[in-house]
């Protein structure tokens, strides 16, 4: 195949119609830059440059040949460019994985400031609600980086970025509603809005409801995360489920768990995360979990401090 160099020599003989001018513009030598012509008309197969007296002249098959050279030559400087800046956060493409509830509340108004401040940079995102499948596209290289519960050590490299509540979502006329904070144990019998089993949160919980010896009653299931706090808020029952699925104007009641409920998420990577991943970690961490005003409001009672829940130092 041939060389990157061999083409750079055939486009500066082109432009200077000197193999020793051509020789100063690459800051090389004149037998150089011949011995890169034949080599590239051995690889060719074919005359590409006719010597004459007063300099050299591209044959038919030589003109052929410069303009596809030009645009390898062009496409190389590309290449290091885009790498130049992804290496400095400054462009490239940074694919994402989040938990499905995670988007709006964590990802969005870093997603916004990057595109604002760094319009170079190209930003894909997928949704999962099951962690295997998210860590699977970050072990097959198929993201970048995958924002979702902090797994439990392993192959990953794990960053925490934020600290997100577990809260019981309600109608506003429950009985557990009334109550500033309450107990898993309250949940006891209690009718239960639940998740389907490829909602990841469907197995977290049973196994949490059961280290605590609780059974609440199933009386439907939803694999929608942001579903279930609205589905109870309906009257259908209780929901126990992250904050981040409780949105603005939420109609129902939300209480926080006594002694309050907390899990923590994480930015995974396969390996180190490059400058550009990195930067983006960074800002996550910097911004942390948005919840609205009046879902404060409401946890305030039983002690959600600040706008915004970033992982302890």
């Amino acid at each position: 195949m041939a060389s990157l160099r061999a083409l750079e020599c055939l486009v500066a003989v082109a432009d200077s119609g000197s193999i020793t001018q051509a020789a100063l513009l690459l800051h090389s030598s004149q037998p150089a830059v011949s011995h890169q012509l034949a080599s590239l008309e051995r690889e060719t197969r074919t005359v590409l440059l006719r010597r004459e007296p007063r300099g050299v002249k591209l044959t038919s098959a030589g003109r052929a040949a410069v303009a596809d050279a030009r645009r390898a030559i062009e496409a190389a400087a590309s290449a290091v460019r885009s790498a130049r800046a992804a290496g400095q956060a400054a462009g490239g493409v940074l694919r994402l994985v989040c938990a499905q509830s995670l988007t709006v509340p964590l990802l969005a108004a870093v997603i916004r400031q990057w595109h604002r401040s760094r319009p170079e940079v190209a930003i894909t995102l997928r949704e999962s609600t099951a962690m295997d499948e998210a860590l699977g596209l970050v072990d097959s290289d198929e993201v970048d980086v995958a924002v979702l519960t902090a797994p439990s050590a392993g192959r990953f490299t794990i960053t925490a970025v934020a600290e997100e509540e577990i809260v019981l979502a309600t109608p506003v006329d429950h009985r557990l509603a009334e109550q500033s904070s309450v107990r898993l144990e309250d949940l006891e019998g209690a009718p239960l809005v639940h998740f389907t089993p490829d909602n990841g949160l469907s197995a977290w919980l049973d196994q949490s409801f059961a280290r605590a010896g609780v059974s609440p009653e199933t009386v439907m299931r939803t694999s929608v995360t942001a579903t279930a706090p609205q589905l109870a808020a309906a009257g259908l029952g209780v929901a126990v489920c992250p904050v981040s699925a409780v949105s603005h104007g939420f109609p129902g009641a939300v209480r926080s768990f006594s002694p309050r409920w907390v899990r923590q998420l994480a930015a995974v990577t396969s390996t180190k995360p490059d400058p550009l991943v990195a930067r983006f970690i960074g800002d996550l961490r910097s911004h942390g979990m948005s919840v609205p005003l009046d879902v404060r409001t409401q946890l305030a009672q039983d002690g959600l401090p600040d706008e915004t829940s970033r992982p302890s130092s």
